[in-house]
């Protein structure tokens, strides 16, 4: 897991910022015109404005009494199937053992009432757990769970086709919501978890068909996992891994210690659309070692300040971006609604830097340099196949290594003001590039190689772009630092199309 050029280690402090309200491009299915002017984009504020729930209980429910400690568990294990539960208005409570949960069956419907709070006391580890599919749950505050890294509070186990809508996750160790195939999750508020707000893995299998849609995901890691763990790859406001199909649409991802939204290891088929991504303290989009995505119509505004910032303050060259494109790629062999990685009219706001294609040339399935646990390609079912001397010659020298190819970057309005991200360096870069390959010796992708496929023969491309403010772009390593009359010359002939305007700001 995680980035193997530098990790992303965290700060201590969550940066607050006050912000105005978005303003980004919508995208439709026509032709797509200049990204010129932006039009408002609505913002999901579900933690402020939390839905109310029935007040009265539904015909045939069961009414739980927030009295009676470890009602709500005992009154799921004495009903059948496809039950429906009207949690009364209190904090409900769960017995005092930390592994006493909730375990739902198939079909069960959980409905809270205006104040309705399952509260585990920092002392239950696990709210709603088993693998019953179909569950749903509504208007219920879920807070005060103590659950263990990389585990979550609310489908523990990952079961398939929940449905959480109009509920406030938060407060909660580890993640407040792991997800299941076909889960969706809408109008929620995943705030201020220890770990995740939401963390999309099934150990048993990959997940499909996850809808992540009118949420607020807000302040998430407060227990800082990478100063503990540094280099864990193990925090974000929603994680995603091995999710075959997704639709992340209309969200407010703000304010999360770290990366907004991270895609890790062999996730496919992700449409990102109409969110605000802003004031994380580290990228606002990860997408790493995955395959074919559409990134469009997103506010991306003030990520990266605190992440960014410190890799500079220290020296280091790499352009840390706030969208992030690691070993990721189109690749019209894995089924997806698109066989590109496809980023367009999105507009970018006083980030810290801007878009970096990335390639780690020593990261590859069975080299000891891979930090994905162990996971090859999508393209290889046998890691051991990807050794001397098959590796080195096709199909295996292409498909032992996930590539950053096929990326079209274009119609995007990239603004960049240095007074207001307080910069002087470092924080304008686009950036494509890999590093020097050296590791195995017996690696097939030593030296350049990779550098140069990168930079111009995977077909990665900006084009019909706005740019506003002192721009630069990385090509090849961090070394190559050109204006954006060099960007658009030969040999590298990037941003056809588009127009720069030098002066800082808007």
């Amino acid at each position: 897991m995680g980035t193997n050029w530098r990790r992303w280690a965290l700060p201590a402090a969550l940066l607050a910022l006050a912000l105005p309200t978005a303003t980004g491009c919508k995208s439709t299915p026509d032709a797509l015109p200049k990204p010129t002017t932006a039009t408002a984009t609505a913002v999901a504020r579900v933690c402020a404005k939390p839905a109310a729930g029935p007040a009265t209980a539904p015909a045939g429910a069961v009414t739980v009494d927030p009295a009676v400690t470890g009602d709500l568990a005992a009154k799921t294990r004495s009903s059948p199937p496809n039950t429906t539960f009207w949690l009364r208005p209190g904090k409900h409570r769960l017995d005092r053992d930390r592994y006493a949960q909730v375990v739902p069956k198939k079909g069960d419907v959980y409905l809270g009432a205006p104040g309705a709070v399952l509260d585990g006391r920092r002392t239950n580890q696990y709210a709603f757990s088993g693998t019953a599919p179909d569950v749903t749950i509504r208007y219920l505050t879920v807070q005060g769970f103590a659950a263990p890294q990389n585990e979550g509070v609310v489908n523990h186990d990952s079961a398939d086709g929940w449905v959480i809508e109009h509920s406030t996750i938060q407060n909660n160790s580890g993640a407040g919501l792991m997800a299941g195939a076909r889960q969706q999750v809408r109008a929620s508020c995943l705030r201020a978890n220890g770990q995740y707000g939401m963390n999309a893995y099934k150990g048993n299998g990959r997940i499909s068909g996850l809808v992540l849609e009118g949420n607020e995901i807000t302040g998430n890691n407060t227990d800082d996992w990478e100063r503990r763990q540094s280099g864990c790859g193990c925090t974000g406001g929603v994680k995603f891994w091995a999710v075959d199909g997704a639709d992340v649409r209309g969200n407010w991802v703000h304010d999360n210690r770290g990366t907004g939204l991270w895609a890790d290891t062999n996730n496919n088929d992700f449409l990102i659309e109409d969110n605000v991504l802003e004031a994380n303290d580290g990228a606002a989009l990860i997408y790493e070692t995955s395959y074919n995505a559409i990134v469009r119509g997103n506010t991306i505004r003030r990520n990266n300040w605190v992440e960014g910032r410190k890799y500079a303050d220290r020296g280091d060259t790499f352009p840390f971006a706030t969208v992030y494109l690691s070993e990721s790629g189109g690749e019209p062999r894995v089924r997806a609604r698109t066989n590109k990685i496809d980023i367009y009219r999105n507009v970018l706001e006083d980030n810290w830097s801007g878009i970096t294609l990335w390639e780690n040339a020593d990261r590859f399935c069975n080299s000891p340099a891979n930090t994905s646990s162990g996971d090859c390609t999508l393209l290889v079912n046998n890691t051991k196949r990807c050794a001397q001397p098959a590796i080195a010659t096709a199909p295996l020298y292409a498909d032992c290594r996930w590539k950053t190819q096929r990326v079209d970057i274009h119609d995007n309005r990239f603004v960049l003001d240095k007074s207001v991200v307080g910069c002087t360096v470092k924080c304008d870069r686009m950036a494509v590039l890999a590093n020097y390959g050296t590791y195995p010796e017996w690696s097939p992708y030593q030296g350049e190689r990779v550098a140069e496929a990168i930079t111009g023969t995977q077909h990665n491309r900006w084009h019909d772009n706005v740019y506003v403010g002192p721009w630069s772009f990385v090509v090849h390593d961090p070394s190559r630092i050109l204006d954006s009359a060099q960007w658009q010359a030969a040999p590298y002939r990037q941003d056809a199309g588009s127009t720069f305007r030098t002066q800082d700001g808007g």
